[in-house]
């Protein structure tokens, strides 16, 4: 199966202090022990740069921006980075009319449909509540919580 990696995983592998650091690295270890290709996007990247470089008065992991920087280019050699492609953008329009997503959501949403123009079946994310409503939408996707792995 192909796996999505969501920017929580990607955050929590890069914060060795953060306490469930841990966790995400052995759900990381047990898909690829299973054979399964982890995938990340721009989007993610993205998301991670602006996570891993906020302040931890902010919600943020607190990074100096070349630690975060090194963590992002080590994530881009180790999960291949899903393309941007238009489909992306028609998966996303039909899932937000669908379902009325509006406001933060509207970027889970994206990599929803990110999942459904790359035909990724899985997701993992610490914020399954977040994807949740979307899951079986379209193709649907499984989203999985690190911590059942």
């Amino acid at each position: 199966m192909a796996v999505l990696l969501d920017t929580s995983i990607l955050v929590r592998l890069a914060n060795t202090t953060d306490r469930q650091h841990d966790t995400a690295a052995q759900a990381v270890l047990e898909l690829h022990r299973r054979g399964e290709v982890l995938h990340i996007t721009p989007q993610v990247l993205i998301e991670f740069r602006n996570v891993a470089t906020r302040p931890k008065s902010a919600n943020g992991a607190g990074l100096p921006i070349r630690d975060a920087e090194m963590h992002a280019t080590a994530f881009e050699t180790k999960f291949p980075l899903l393309v941007e492609t238009p489909p992306i953008f028609m998966a996303w329009k039909a899932l937000v009319g669908a379902l009325g997503i509006i406001g933060k959501q509207v970027h889970d949403a994206r990599l929803v449909a990110v999942c459904h123009a790359h035909a990724v079946t899985h997701l993992l994310t610490f914020n399954v509540a977040h994807f949740v409503r979307m899951a079986t939408f379209g193709p649907g996707v499984a989203v999985i919580d690190p911590v059942t792995l």
